[in-house]
């Protein structure tokens, strides 16, 4: 049998992909981050499915319920939060199942980021204003960032900026970012998308620390920064779809 690492979305359980659903449809055991995954999500697992809560289990503790789910001949999901290629720990688990000669495979959810920018009916690239988007987050009581993966060079960009795991840091992340931001630059902060308690602050980094901390937001949230949050941004109208461009050179 294969592990099958599965992508849950932001929360809703009608925004899980069809593969996704086929997958849950057909598990025998389901280990799921149950943090931030909720019954609803979990209704697409049949009857009599094992429903296996990680969130007080370590790494090891995990991985071992994969590897006995496969030893059984049993068909098993590792359900997480979002899309499993960012913050999932899919590198630590799947090297552990490579060593026990597990066979493993990958599908894709709807990240957090997407149905924040989602809920707030923003592209996160707006011509001639913004054409990148840094997916990060901050070192607390968490692993060590890379040497070279500061959050002042990534504001430096001017990229906007998405922030994970790090909303109850957001007064001083704020004060950090306005040196390259500036403090009236646009701010969103979105906890719990798609589901029923989602919450929605915008502001700017001026103020948004005050708005977070009134709300008593504490996980689960994603912060958006930079100018393509602006309810006016502007900005210019994509080459893509200009009507002087020439679509007889295909892929220019």
């Amino acid at each position: 049998m294969t592990v099958h690492f599965v992508g849950a979305g932001p929360g809703a359980a009608d925004l899980l992909t069809l593969r996704a659903v086929a997958l849950l449809n057909a598990a025998d055991v389901c280990v799921y981050a149950g943090t931030y995954i909720d019954a609803a999500v979990l209704s697409h697992c049949p009857d009599g499915a094992e429903l296996v809560d990680t969130q007080d289990l370590d790494l090891d503790q995990i991985t071992a319920r994969l590897v006995d789910a496969h030893a059984a001949g049993l068909e098993v999901v590792r359900l997480t939060s979002g899309d499993p290629s960012i913050y999932s720990a899919l590198h630590e688990m799947t090297r552990r199942l490579d060593a026990h000669g597990v066979p493993w495979d990958v599908t894709p959810g709807v990240p957090a980021y997407a149905a924040a920018a989602a809920l707030l009916g923003t592209e996160l690239t707006v011509p001639e204003v913004v054409q990148s988007v840094v997916l990060t987050r901050t070192q607390a009581r968490s692993t060590a960032m890379p040497s070279g993966e500061s959050l002042a060079h990534f504001a430096a960009s001017g990229a906007t900026l998405v922030l994970h795991l790090a909303v109850t840091r957001t007064r001083v992340l704020a004060e950090e970012l306005s040196a390259s931001y500036g403090g009236d630059c646009p701010v969103a902060v979105v906890a719990n998308a798609s589901q029923p308690a989602e919450v929605v602050l915008r502001g700017t980094l001026a103020d948004i620390a005050d708005q977070v901390e009134a709300a008593g937001l504490r996980q689960a949230a994603v912060i958006l920064v930079g100018a393509a949050l602006a309810q006016d941004v502007g900005g210019a109208e994509s080459y893509l779809y200009d009507p002087s461009r020439d679509r007889t050179l295909k892929g220019r």
